[in-house]
């Protein structure tokens, strides 16, 4: 593919990564989109970015839905899409820009997969058994698991903390999220005699030299997300949750703690959600918490 509008494509994804501070997936979702419309226009014959109109935007978008591609793709395509052709009003290559109007279909949303209370009683219980053998990746692992369900971290957010990170004197985390966006996030008492047990076996992994991750895997470098996502997919296929990976935890804790009564905006500061609206789906999830406040409210209940 070499046409202008793939090589701005190119560009355009540097200024995600260095101007808006988008995270390395999000920058590579959207460029995929956006050279995937570039090959799309190329063999229409358009090659140059002033020929990019609404209707063969449209066009395109119509040839994706015939792959078969759900409604969140499409949703994510356009907007990759829309966030292209404005970049391209700003930087002048368009005299107006042409995905102004692109509408995408509304993602179906579904309710997310919450791992229960004894299914994590009998996970946690797994892990420290494993862990009492001072076994430096058993003991990781049992970190692993108890930060995410306790901070309701991104799994690349857990990955991305360094030693720095941690704040042992009020048991919180710095963490860096979307946008490159900082907030700080508690953790209790079991994260913290994890994280204590952690730090005392942690050398036994030989970290590289200048290494300043807090997880580290067995070569002694940073823990990666697949390594993560393959634990803890792992130890819940065998539960009554079945396939599932890490933002389960983040599912699963966001819902534990609405059921505990802690209030939406809190739980949306933890999450790092930019928007209330994304919090309140966990407000859906569980009816145990609707009957408990029913009966607490209702006069006649």
């Amino acid at each position: 593919m070499h046409s202008a509008i793939a090589k701005q494509a190119q560009r355009f994804a540097d200024n995600l990564a260095a101007a808006r501070g988008y995270s390395a997936n999000t920058v590579k979702s959207y460029l995929s989109d956006v050279l995937d419309l570039a090959g799309y226009l190329e063999n229409k014959g358009v090659v140059e970015a002033s020929e990019i109109n609404l209707e063969i935007l449209r066009d395109w978008l119509w040839e994706v839905s015939q792959r078969q591609a759900a409604k969140s793709t499409l949703a994510r395509k356009s907007a990759a899409i829309r966030s292209f052709t404005a970049w391209l009003a700003a930087e002048d290559l368009v005299v107006a820009d042409p995905g102004q109007r692109l509408k995408s279909p509304k993602a179906d949303r579904h309710l997310p997969k919450v791992v229960t209370k004894d299914s994590l009683e009998d996970v946690f219980g797994h892990l420290k058994t494993l862990a009492s053998s001072n076994e430096p990746s058993a003991v990781r692992d049992l970190l692993v698991f108890e930060l995410l369900y306790a901070t309701g971290a991104r799994v690349s957010e857990l990955c991305g903390l360094d030693l720095v990170s941690v704040d042992l004197g009020r048991n919180v985390l710095r963490v860096l999220g979307k946008g490159s966006k900082e907030r700080v996030v508690p953790f209790g008492l079991p994260a913290r005699d994890a994280l204590d047990n952690w730090m005392s076996v942690r050398a036994a992994l030989n970290p590289a030299p200048g290494e300043q991750a807090l997880l580290l895997n067995t070569r002694g470098k940073r823990l990666g997300v697949r390594s993560v996502y393959q634990l803890v997919a792992g130890l819940l296929v065998n539960t009554s949750t079945g396939v599932a990976g890490p933002h389960t935890l983040r599912h699963t804790a966001a819902t534990h703690l609405l059921d505990g009564g802690a209030d939406l905006r809190a739980v949306q500061e933890l999450l790092g959600h930019a928007s209330l609206g994304t919090t309140q789906i966990y407000t859906h999830v569980s009816v145990d918490r609707l009957r408990a406040g029913y009966k607490n409210a209702h006069p006649r209940a």
